[in-house]
Parts: structure tokens; sequence; C-alpha cells
């Protein structure tokens, strides 16, 4: 009796179900033996020449070696420097306004421009006063003419009382008059003094010598001695102060020195401490200290030729105030900070680790200096330390570069080929377990393929889908026994 569709679609699906089962397993056990044998290679090869000399073969398998930089703890003079945030300010600022009243007539300065103490900045409208000096000029030749006129008749007087012409009153009177008329010839030249002044004051100068900022009014404006903005700014610059402050502990060591008499070197810095500006001194100390936060202000003095430091700017300063000798550094990068405290990891004779506490002390730039803990020359880690453990194997990174690039100038263009798959290894057989691990890396991609094919198999109904596993079959064969012959070869390089 014929079989109906349902049934047919049964067989079908049946057949494929023990079909993609018999190809999974299969791949299954395949991959087991492939790992067995990657390990056992790795087992055979992975001990260190210490291990095979010594003997001890569980320790030597797979022991792990940490690539690190290393730097040598050096012993030298140390400098002391006290660090603190300052502002830059100008040695004299002033607002340059005009002394008298009237119109602008020339601007003859560029905003920006570095002036010297005189030199012309504006002229104001100079005609109103010239008149009062024309004014004052003439009442004064009045009044030095009548002043003339008095002295004679006081001399004609005289003689007329010693021949008893006249009465003694006459002859005073004249004489307070002569008085009176000097008096008003002395009035007179001040306000001739003054109407000069005046005509002065209408040419505008630079009364100190520094740079000019933006121009406060135009040509043509009226301006007036009262104007609050002025005409212009002017700041010197050169020198320029830098005030900043330190904490109130460090004030009697800087006194000390400033009594003493010595030259305090200050260096300002820039936002992120990596340029400096300039070079300078200390000059003095503020007579207070701050309670509101524990500092006192200090200012410095810089000559500022380069122009570099520019008023209002923020800056760091470094105040140099003492010099440690024979101290002992090491790189900022190789102090750690853990459960025990500050400590550094050594590396010695035998390429392992020490952790080693240790005892800081200031810090010049990159460098730490370490109070105790550490020997001059002693080698410690600057990078690698995330995975490093107390006693665990390193390898310089410095060394193992130089290492690689002569195998690389001696092993080139060695070459090993595959059996089957037409494969060919680029890693030299002096390489080692660098080059395995490569190897493996490549074979794990290659065993995707096969995974991936088995899968659309299971997945694709029909004839058509046991013919791709049985295919799949094949080339898992095929690929292991290439895998295979390769590795041997491997294995027998010398």
């Amino acid at each position: 009796m014929p079989m109906s569709n349902t049934s047919k679609g049964a067989a079908w699906l049946a057949a494929l179900v023990i079909a993609g089962g018999g190809a999974y397993w299969g791949y299954q056990k395949w991959q087991a033996s492939s790992g067995d044998a990657a390990t056992a290679a790795t087992d055979g090869k992975g001990g260190t020449k210490a291990d095979a000399k010594s003997g001890d073969k569980g320790k030597g398998k797979g022991r792990p070696v940490a690539p690190v930089a290393v730097a040598l703890a050096r012993s030298g003079n140390v400098n002391v420097y006290l660090n603190g945030l300052g502002t830059v300010t100008p040695l004299r600022t002033v607002t340059v306004r005009s002394r008298v009243d009237g119109q602008l007539m020339r601007v003859l300065f560029t905003e920006g421009q570095v002036v010297k103490q005189g030199d012309l900045l504006a002229e104001i409208d100079a005609r109103p006063y010239q008149a009062q000096l024309l004014q004052a000029e003439g009442q004064m030749q009045r009044d030095q003419a009548l002043l003339a006129n008095a002295r004679v008749d006081l001399e004609r007087y005289r003689g007329l009382l010693k021949q008893d012409s006249i009465a003694e009153q006459q002859v005073s009177s004249q004489e307070a008059l002569v008085r009176q008329l000097e008096g008003t010839v002395k009035v007179n030249q001040g306000q001739v003094d003054n109407a000069r002044l005046q005509l002065t004051y209408s040419r505008v100068t630079a009364p100190i010598p520094g740079q000019l900022g933006l121009r406060q009014v135009d040509q043509g404006n009226i301006v007036r001695s009262g104007d609050a903005n002025g005409i212009v700014v002017i700041t010197q610059v050169k020198p320029i102060t830098v005030l900043f402050t330190i904490p109130q502990d460090n004030l009697q060591g800087v006194l000390k020195r400033m009594k003493s008499g010595e030259k305090i070197p200050v260096e300002a810095y820039d936002r992120e401490q990596k340029v400096r500006l300039a070079s300078g001194r200390l000059l003095t100390a503020d007579n207070q200290i701050d309670i509101a936060t524990g500092t006192i202000r200090l200012k410095a003095q810089f000559p500022n030729d380069e122009g570099l430091l520019f008023p209002n700017q923020f800056v760091n300063v470094r105040m140099h105030v003492d010099t440690r000798e024979n101290a002992i550094t090491v790189p900022a990068s190789a102090i750690q900070r853990g459960a025990q405290g500050l400590f550094v990891y050594v590396v010695n004779e035998d390429q392992t680790v020490s952790l080693r506490a240790v005892k800081t002390g200031v810090t010049e730039v990159t460098r730490i200096e370490i109070e105790s803990g550490l020997k001059p020359r002693e080698r410690v880690v600057i990078d690698g330390m995330d995975r490093l453990r107390d006693g665990m194997r390193v390898e310089i990174a410095d060394r193992e570069r130089a290492s690689k690039s002569g195998e690389d100038g001696k092993g080139k263009g060695r070459r090993s080929k595959g059996s089957e798959g037409g494969d060919v290894s680029k890693a030299d057989a002096t390489k080692g377990d660098a080059a395995k691990g490569d190897a493996a890396k490549t074979d794990a991609t290659k065993d995707s393929a096969p995974a991936a094919d088995a899968a659309k198999n299971i997945a694709a109904p029909g004839e058509a889908g046991t013919a791709d596993a049985a295919k799949g079959e094949r080339r898992k064969r095929g690929d292991g026994e290439a895998r295979k012959k390769k590795k041997d070869a491997e294995s027998a390089a010398p």
C-alpha cells in the first residue's frame, strides 16, 4: 500500500535529524582531539630553561612571564620647590585723563603700542588757553609799568622830604603804593604761569612707560578732567610682578632666606604647567596671613623681556626653597599605592619582581624622591605592573624587542609548508610559543567554517541537506589531518 504524503514528510524529517546529530557529534569529537594535541604540544615545550635545568616539570609548565618596562633608581641632588597659584599684576597701571576741558583735536597713539614716559599721546584744542595766557601777560605788563612809575615818584618824594618841601606822610603813602603794586605784579605772574600750565595740559603725554590699551574716546569729542574712563590706560609690563600664595606652614623657611639677603628664584608656568613663561626672583611678602585660607601672599618680580606674562593672567608659580644632596629618585610612574601603602616593584637578578614598600619625599617634575626602601641603581618597574605579583617572572620590554629584531634578520625567508591545504606558515620555528599562538588563532578561525556548514546542513530540508552534511564531514576530516601534519612539521623543526 503506498505511503501517504504525511508519512513521507515524517520520514524525511527523521532522516534529517539523524544526519544532523551525527554531523554535530563528529564535529565535537574532532574538536576535542585537536585540543588534546595542542595541549600535549604546549606541555612538551612550555617550560622555561631554568625549570628544565632544575627538573621541576610541574612548575615549569605554563609559568606566566610578564613584559615590563624598567628604570634605574638614580642618586643625585633634588631641588625642593613650593608651588602656588598666581595672578600677573602690572608694576604700575595708569588711566590717562585730560587735565583740562576741550575738544580732542588729535590722537597720536596706536592701540597696544609700547610707549616711553613723556611720549605725546593726544592734543586738546589749545586756543582758549593761549588767549588766557596773552590776557594774563598783558595785565602783568600794565601793573609792572605802574610799579615802575610809583618807584620813581617815591625817589622824588624822598628828595623833597630832605629839603622839608613835603610832609613825611606823603612819602609814607608813596612807599605803601609801591609795595601794593609789587604784590599786584606777583599776582599777575602767577596768572601767567597758570595760563602757561593749562596750555601745557592741552598736550597729553604718557606719565609712565608701558603698553597702551584700547582707546576710550575718539577724536573730535569733548573731553573733561572729570571723565571716569579717561583717554587710554597704560600698564607697565617690563618688569612685571606676580602675586601668589603659599601655605603659612612654609612661611618661616622663606622669611629666613629673605632676611639672609639671598635672592630666591621663582619660575612662572602656564596653566598646564608645561611651558615656562618667565624666571624671576621673590620680591616681598605680605604683612598678614589670610585666616580664611591659611595662606600668605607673596610678590615676585620678572623682567618679562619676551612679553609672555600679561596683566591678570593666571599662572602656576614654582619657587626654589632648598636642595637635597645625594637623594634617590625614581620616575613617578613607578610609585604604586595599595593596602600596605606606597610600594614599587623591584626587578631582581633572576628576572623576578619583588614588592618593596617605600617612603617618598619631595617631587621634582616627573621624579619622586625615595627616602627609604630603595638603593641606587636598582631597577624598578614603570610600565606593565597591572598584572604583576610578588615573585612573578618578568621580561624587560626593551631587551625583548632587541632579541626579536636580531632573530628576524636571521630567520627571514624560512617557511614551513602544510601537506594538503597548501597553507604556508610564516612563523619562524625560533619564535617559539608566540608563533604557536598565532597558528592556534588561525586554526580557530578555520574551525568556524565546518561548524557553519554543519548548521546549514541541519537547517536545509531534502536530499540536498543530506549531501551537504556528508560533504562537511569529509572537509572536516581533511582539515584535521592537514593541521596535524603542520604541527608535526613545526615540532620537528630545529
